[in-house]
């Protein structure tokens, strides 16, 4: 991208007036990993700043956990899942508590919001969540929000809080995705595939393989972060594909939230897709967990990413895995790769008996005929 272009980009970031802002464990805490409130305070005070200014800002944050273990003795230990949510719930009191007090001195208040995958996969719970976060913006008070360590197991949890913050982005249609994080931003290896002197990226006009590659994650049990750069780069597609901007800096730099929105060149600017998705193919494809796959043949292929067509069931060439009426899967090419996601009219079940033949012939083979296709257009999204 043009140097021009991007500093246009930035530049326009002073102008945004809803943005969510992501705060990581490793940005809240010292390094003894308890919290870290003279930092925390720091970025309320930013904070506050920005609110004063007209601004509405939804905080996203991490440090539950890291709060609560040293309460439960935990500290710098593995943790099991129990020892987490036990963690999370008393952590997640005294991290409230300490934005509270410091937002409070400052003349502002907060609102608690918990939230699981679950959340996000329910369309009603969904729209529940976007209500109560314009309610709280529209009132003067800060959101902020976590998931639900205490009640969240693995095929329920975020997995982290980088997911998080994309899905509550997109809720209220944020005007940027700001991620406060140890790491400057996204760097490019160098030539012997070391990170720690490479180059920082300062744009990124869409995340292809090559950001992957050049994403170095491990996996620390004692750690109390949970997203790596990869886990980042996968949050920021999914803004990205609503229309957001995200821009990745160091939550360590004092003043951060002002440097970024004088339109300064700090860390990586994430561009958002020119396709932007509809919130209901967003909320299809980037907040439900595919039940299933449909494979299809390459006719049925070419008819839905070519032709924006229904799948039909005479395309359907093989069902994989058991999901019922309403469940979003996976539709895959006859070569393997997933094309598209949507909410399926029929069963497995159904499926399977009607899999390969013509819309006509659907009530001769189940006795009975919801609809015409298997998986309207209208609940179709294409998988990039």
């Amino acid at each position: 991208m043009e140097a021009g272009g991007d500093q246009s980009v930035r530049c326009s970031l002073a102008r945004a007036g809803r943005i969510v802002v992501k705060v990581g464990s490793g940005v809240l805490v010292d390094a003894e990993q308890r919290l870290d409130t003279d930092r925390i305070g720091q970025l309320v005070k930013s904070m506050a700043r920005l609110l004063a200014e007209g601004r509405q800002l939804v905080l996203v944050t991490s440090g539950a956990v890291a709060a609560g273990a040293p309460v439960m003795g935990l500290t710098g230990s593995a943790k099991t899942i129990p020892q987490l949510q036990a963690c999370a719930a008393v952590g997640q009191n005294l991290l409230m508590s300490v934005y509270e007090r410091l937002f409070s001195r400052l003349g502002r208040h907060t609102g608690q919001i918990l939230l699981t995958r679950d959340d996000m996969n329910n369309r009603e719970r969904y729209l529940n969540s976007r209500n109560a976060l314009e309610t709280l913006l529209a009132s003067g008070i800060l959101p902020v929000v976590n998931e639900n360590d205490t009640v969240a197991v693995n095929e329920i949890k975020f997995g982290d809080n980088d997911h998080l913050s994309a899905q509550v982005a997109v809720l209220v249609q944020a005007d940027l995705l700001l991620i406060l994080s140890t790491v400057g931003g996204f760097y490019e290896q160098n030539h012997e595939g070391a990170l720690e002197d490479g180059r920082l990226v300062p744009t990124v006009e869409r995340i292809t393989d090559w950001h992957f590659h050049h994403t170095r994650d491990t996996s620390d049990s004692a750690s109390i972060n949970r997203g790596g750069m990869r886990s980042k780069l996968l949050a920021i597609r999914k803004a990205a594909d609503s229309g957001i901007p995200s821009l990745l800096v160091s939550g360590l730099d004092d003043g951060i939230l002002e440097t970024v929105l004088e339109g300064r060149e700090v860390g990586t600017l994430f561009l958002p897709f020119k396709e932007r998705l509809s919130a209901r193919k967003h909320w299809i494809l980037h907040s439900l967990q595919p039940q299933g796959r449909l494979v299809v043949d390459r006719g049925a292929a070419r008819a839905l990413t070519h032709k924006g067509k229904s799948l039909l069931s005479i395309g359907i060439t093989a069902v994989e895995g058991k999901f019922h009426s309403g469940n979003p899967v996976r539709v895959m090419g006859p070569d393997g790769r997933e094309i598209a996601r949507g909410l399926s009219y029929y069963s497995s079940r159904e499926v399977e008996a009607i899999r390969g033949r013509r819309s006509e012939e659907i009530r001769a083979r189940l006795g009975y005929s919801y609809y015409d296709e298997v998986i309207h257009r209208d609940n179709l999204v294409l998988v990039k």
